[in-house]
């Protein structure tokens, strides 16, 4: 049998209607699914009432939550409470807390503003009766502009036919430009350049692939920051963690299709570091903007 989003979706919501509950995911119902398919799966959160959501976690999952994870579902439950034509063109993140993979997120959000072109939504997760995570998103409704951007660094995508197995057993394709050159515990220019696609097919909501985008912008970013600084220290003796998270929307994004993630890190001191990543399709348009400082705490 080949599975589509839309089949897996609809057995998952066909389960839940016959049971009158949500199911968390089990390893059981993931058997069989494809890495994008089961993050879909988390991403239909479970309506609890007006503005409340549940969401659940990959039933495999047995450290901290991915915080692209906890992003994307709080961008899902935000999207939840707006009308289809306003799109999200910003958000601008904190995590507070470690996330729990044994116990599930609810998704508190706070209508701000409803105004004619913009919407404002706060969500807060909450984990055990606690704040984990914070998100403002802004929605704007469709309109001209003026318009110009950056330069996309002079690449091609890589060929999916030729990329190895162990590549393909996340939700989204990754490929390293010189990743040979990567793997070397030296010290180097804080750069990456970082083709990404979803691994099988997503559904047609532009707003879904702005979600998708979302979870896997959460990759590669704080690892820039450590480059100029590889085989200066143990790997084992430092605590890493994302801080903050901000994503800005340009234009509508198509993950079905490659997208050139090009990192960099300007500054790390105080024990956080600073990344910024542009998103580039392989035309060249760039479709979004991303900026994270994370914990790089080092132990002795």
């Amino acid at each position: 049998m080949v599975f589509t989003w839309r089949t897996v979706v609809r057995q998952h919501v066909s389960q839940l209607m016959s049971e009158s509950l949500y199911i968390p995911p089990t390893l059981e119902s993931f058997a069989g699914l494809g890495p994008l398919e089961r993050l879909m799966i988390l991403l239909d959160l479970e309506p609890i009432e007006r503005d409340l959501f549940r969401g659940f976690h990959p039933p495999d999952r047995n450290r901290r939550l991915f915080g692209g994870q906890i992003i994307a579902q709080a961008l899902v439950a935000a999207m939840r409470t707006t009308d289809l034509d306003r799109m999200p063109h910003s958000l601008h993140a904190y995590f507070l807390r470690p996330g729990d993979p044994s116990v599930p997120a609810l998704f508190e959000v706070d209508r701000i503003r409803d105004g004619k072109s913009f919407n404002t939504r706060r969500i807060k997760v909450i984990q055990s009766g606690r704040a984990i995570f914070n998100m403002d998103v802004s929605f704007h409704l469709d309109e001209p502009g003026l318009s110009h951007q950056d330069e996309m660094p002079d690449l091609t995508p890589p060929d999916e036919n030729q990329m190895v197995a162990g590549l393909k057993q996340r939700p989204f394709l990754s490929f390293r430009e010189d990743h040979k050159r990567l793997l070397e515990d030296s010290p180097q220019d804080p750069v990456q350049r970082v083709w990404i696609k979803a691994n099988g097919t997503a559904p047609e909501d532009p707003r879904m692939h702005l979600a998708l985008l979302a979870y896997e912008s959460d990759e590669a970013l704080l690892g820039t920051a450590r480059m100029p600084h590889r085989g200066r220290y143990d790997r084992e003796k430092m605590q890493v963690a994302s801080l903050d998270h901000s994503i800005w929307f340009h234009q509508p994004v198509d993950v079905n299709q490659w997208l050139l993630y090009a990192l960099d890190s300007p500054a790390a001191d105080g024990a956080r570091g600073y990344t910024r990543g542009s998103v580039f399709t392989a035309e060249g348009k760039l479709v979004a903007s991303c900026m994270q400082e994370g914990l790089i705490r080092l132990h002795s």
